[in-house]
């Protein structure tokens, strides 16, 4: 059984709070290091323009650079809890940027166990998502039984 999980502007959706705390928790990111990740995702503001006037530019606090080296990167960070919550049931993840899969195996007579064993897991990713200010996007996820 394979599921294919969508998340809707995922790299838009990363908070840079909770990206840099788990820069020093989880990878031991600390001093120089931790001060550039920092710079990079404080650097960007916004602000909206019209032909006669202009807003306050604002800081933008969530998201990483779409197109860059460490977008793809930085994400797989910010996620990388999702794919032990997955371990956790027994099912193996596999990610690649902002794409996420779960996948394992069953003799048919085990089918319907599996199929509950992945609805549960898919339960907790949504909630784990909701969580981390990501959203599975349940239009585009898409299970596949494969024989």
């Amino acid at each position: 059984m394979l599921t294919l999980l969508d998340l809707s502007a995922a790299f838009n959706s990363v908070d840079h709070h909770t990206l840099l705390q788990r820069l020093q928790k989880s990878y031991d990111l600390n001093g120089k290091v931790i001060d550039w990740f920092t710079s990079y995702l404080s650097y960007p503001v916004q602000h909206v323009r019209t032909a006669t006037s202009s807003s306050t530019p604002a800081a933008v606090v969530y998201g990483v650079p779409q197109g860059s080296v460490l977008g793809p990167i930085l994400f797989l960070l910010y996620a990388a809890d999702l794919l032990q919550l997955i371990e956790r049931h027994h099912l193996t993840p596999h990610g690649y940027a902002d794409d996420t899969q779960i996948y394992w195996y069953c003799q048919p007579s085990e089918a319907g166990s599996l199929l509950q064993q992945v609805s549960v897991c898919t339960d907790e990713v949504s909630a784990w998502m909701k969580a981390n200010r990501l959203q599975l996007n349940p239009a585009k996820t898409e299970v596949l039984w494969c024989t």
